[in-house]
């Protein structure tokens, strides 16, 4: 690229040329961007900074959460509830929802966000990061509850993650395609470095947690036999597999370099229909994947068609590649 483009500048541009996104929401996006460049410092101090280690209490998901889930939990809520382009905010970390106070004013847009996925990597310097989903607000009533967030992933209107690894990389979609932008440090602004990510449409990548194998349903153990034969079995080639144990670097491989991920439901909790949250990491990720070609399904039906019935519902997840997630999905079909 000739000239560095600015995400302040490619949102005004989204506005101004396109007509994609409203000024509220441009706002509410550079907000978001600046939260997560004060948790990419955090994340970056380590040790340095008294952020590394486990806090003394539990979220809602009965989880022990570490000091930075809370840092950035604190980082997203206290940066968004004063701007006035928001009327609530909803967290993996928070058992209901957040509504801005009435000493400010609220908006029309719904923030739901997963403050530091992928946190179990946190004490070994392993990629991490934050997930965000921006739904607008149903217009039909004063106030807001819990109800106006249980909308399906079809009626974002802004998603995206930040990646603190090696570099700090926000990706976004405002329904037009993914667009990825790279933090530069000495200039202190988020860069795009690329905006037509495109997946392709077959792959020889997979992601999965292979210690959980034992407990799959027969679909997904049949799909990742056929991929582990090679060569040799029914797929007629070798495939490799990655494993990060972060769905924000597991996503941000597919995005860049293709593959397929999957988190699929297991026997140890068989009345959950999954282990990721639908309203904070599905929806969004799968509105990223769609949006740069690619298919994401629970394996019987697409993510963003499913209705959500709670703020901290579980999904199975498949996502990537389209011909190898409309295989798996095929699969539970059958």
């Amino acid at each position: 690229m000739t000239q560095k483009i600015s995400l302040t500048r490619y949102l005004v541009e989204q506005q101004r040329d396109h007509g994609h996104i409203p000024s509220q929401l441009r706002l509410l996006l550079e907000v978001v961007a600046r939260c997560c460049k004060t948790i990419s410092h955090a994340v970056n101090k380590g040790d340095l900074g008294d952020v590394m280690g486990t806090a003394t209490s539990e979220n809602v998901q009965g989880e022990v959460q570490k000091k930075l889930d809370i840092i950035a939990n604190d980082v997203l809520i206290e940066a968004n509830e004063w701007g006035g382009h928001l009327a609530a905010m909803a967290s993996e970390e928070m058992e209901g929802i957040h509504v801005v106070p009435n000493r400010y004013p609220q908006g029309e847009y719904l923030l739901l966000f997963d403050p530091l996925d992928g946190s179990s990597n946190i004490d070994i310097n392993v990629s991490i990061g934050t997930i965000f989903s921006v739904l607008k607000k149903p217009e039909d009533h004063a106030g807001v509850s819990e109800k106006d967030f249980l909308q399906k992933g079809t009626a974002q209107v802004a998603a995206g993650y930040c990646v603190y690894g090696p570099q700090t990389t926000l990706v976004l979609t405002v329904g037009d395609g993914v667009a990825m932008f790279t933090l530069d440090r000495e200039q202190g602004s988020f860069i795009l470095t690329n905006e037509s990510l495109r997946i392709p449409e077959d792959t020889k990548e997979f992601a999965i947690n292979m210690s959980n194998m034992r407990h799959w349903d027969e679909p997904v153990k049949r799909y990742i036999d056929e991929c582990l034969a090679g060569k040799t079995g029914a797929r007629k080639k070798d495939f490799n597999m990655r494993w990060v144990a972060s769905m924000v670097a597991e996503v941000h491989r597919i995005l860049s370099r293709g593959g397929v991920f999957l988190y699929p439901w297991d026997k140890r909790e068989p009345e959950k229909p999954g282990k990721l949250r639908l309203m904070y990491e599905a929806n969004p990720m799968a509105w990223l994947v769609e949006q740069a070609g690619g298919t994401a399904t629970n394996g019987k039906q697409r993510i963003l068609d499913i209705q959500p019935k709670a703020l901290h519902e579980r999904v199975s997840v498949i996502l990537g590649a389209k011909n190898e997630v409309d295989r798996v999905t095929s699969y539970h079909a059958g």
